[in-house]
């Protein structure tokens, strides 16, 4: 089943109505405007997607619609990650049974006992009870747990473990995995946005930028430059990335600046599931204005 995950690989919004069901519509439209701008794969119930806030029909519901719609033009990542390894096994097994491929899984969180031992179980019986690809996701500022480096090495032997999303933060432990795994079929993707264009200029094989949706074509031609190795390019196209990131600070949760920037695509709604705090008229005019400013200069770059 093992497919190499590359490229652009948006963390796609979970469009949501007035009572947090799933706009079906809109996540659609969604899909759509991902694959048609140039993006190579999507990931649906991240934490972009509010994996999860969403009622867990839902989850189901915004993972089904986001495989039906993709219809085989890019490979689909879903969040599986959950409190406990057989939640995590229970939500592999329902994702397998819509006829996903990939799943995207964190280490156990909650419970404030976790070692790089359990961390190991974990996901070697996830891996052992499932026949799906799992792409380990490494969110320490979510789970409470960083997995080390040694962990990754170990776990990547195991035949259904495909792929490293990495969003520790510690480039030192990133270049380490892009050494490591140089040259084989395990994938090496970057999580944090603001370090998307240097770790693939380094080698990574792609990034999961939060606000891809929103800056298709800066993401998109970052990869491509990354990938040609035009380091000036990638220079000067990471300092924009960096600065659409930074606007999302505005508010105290990034996500929620994120889903109004995609918002502005003009085929969703910016509602996040509760409890999360709606942007003031303030915050909206400056992200709106922050992302006309550097669109505008993206393109004055002629490149």
């Amino acid at each position: 089943m093992k497919q190499k995950i590359y490229g652009v690989v948006p963390p796609i919004p979970t469009p949501l109505d007035e009572n947090e069901r799933v706009d079906e519509k809109a996540l659609r439209a969604m899909v759509d405007h991902c694959i048609d701008a140039g993006m190579h794969a999507l990931f649906v119930c991240g934490t972009n997607g509010e994996c999860l806030s969403l009622r867990q029909e839902e989850r189901n519901r915004a993972i089904r619609i986001t495989l039906d719609q993709t219809a085989g033009r890019v490979p689909v990542l879903a969040g599986c990650m959950d409190t406990s390894t057989s939640r995590v096994i229970d939500n592999i097994k329902a994702f397998e049974q819509m006829g996903g491929q990939t799943a995207v899984v964190t280490a156990e969180f909650y419970s404030r006992h976790s070692s790089p031992d359990e961390t190991i179980r974990h996901f070697e019986t996830i891996a052992d009870q499932t026949q799906a690809d799992i792409f380990i996701y490494n969110i320490p500022a979510f789970t409470g747990t960083t997995i080390p480096v040694s962990s990754i090495f170990r776990l990547a032997k195991h035949e259904h473990i495909v792929g490293y999303k990495d969003t520790s933060g510690s480039f030192v432990d990133h270049l380490s995995c892009i050494d490591h795994f140089r040259g084989t079929d395990f994938s090496v993707l970057q999580g944090m946005t603001q370090l998307s264009g240097p770790s693939m200029l380094m080698g990574a094989d792609g990034c999961v930028p939060g606000i891809a949706p929103a800056f298709p074509e800066l993401c998109v031609r970052l990869y491509e430059f990354a990938k040609n190795q035009e380091t000036e390019k990638v220079r000067e196209y990471s300092y924009l990335l960096l600065e659409a990131q930074s606007a999302c600070t505005v508010a105290r949760n990034t996500m929620s600046s994120a889903k109004f920037l995609n918002s502005l695509l003009g085929f969703m709604s910016e509602r996040m599931c509760l409890p999360s705090e709606a942007l003031s008229p303030e915050q909206k005019e400056f992200l709106t204005r922050k992302r006309n400013e550097i669109e505008e200069r993206r393109q004055a770059l002629g490149y």
